[in-house]
């Protein structure tokens, strides 16, 4: 009925556009549900990075808690979807300021699983999470306005 009165009133609309605005509005939430799922999301993502933290002081447990920090950080990256939408959030992870932070925290997810799965590396596996977690830190900055130039003057006073 909605193509007809858009094809009636002038407007060809392609089934791509009505398709994505039907899903959009299919998933689309309060404001109040977002948020808490927002908060549910990075809580749970932190609690994941914790017990994985915890788990590697067991025997073996450098694969559990590589497998625990990297879906910590996934969960607390994928929470901000909630905040801002799927689409936005991946518009603005691929920005060019934050591309090659993008890039890195994806990198870094894989290598670490990699690392303790199919390498059997369990040194590298913890290299992997100490890069997934200062890269993390870095794209997070990036959200923050002159975060970044200010991060780099510390360091730079800190080194001269």
């Amino acid at each position: 009925m909605d193509k007809l009165r858009s094809m009636m009133g002038g407007r060809e609309d392609n089934e791509e556009t009505g398709l994505t605005a039907q899903v959009l509005d299919a998933s689309t939430l309060s404001y109040g549900t977002r948020l808490k799922w927002f908060v549910i999301c990075f809580v749970s993502g932190i609690l994941c990075s914790i017990l994985g933290t915890a788990l590697l002081f067991l025997p073996n447990g450098t694969k559990l808690f590589a497998v625990f920090y990297t879906l910590g950080n996934l969960a607390a990256l994928s929470s901000t979807c909630f905040l801002m939408g799927p689409v936005k959030q991946l518009k603005r992870m691929f920005e060019p300021t934050r591309l090659i932070a993008t890039c890195v925290v994806l990198l870094c997810l894989v290598l670490t699983l990699c690392a303790v799965f199919w390498w059997q590396k369990k040194g590298l596996a913890i290299i992997f999470c100490i890069l997934q977690f200062l890269a993390m830190t870095w794209y997070s900055i990036s959200y923050i306005p002159f975060a970044r130039d200010a991060v780099i003057k510390v360091f730079n006073s800190c080194l001269s």
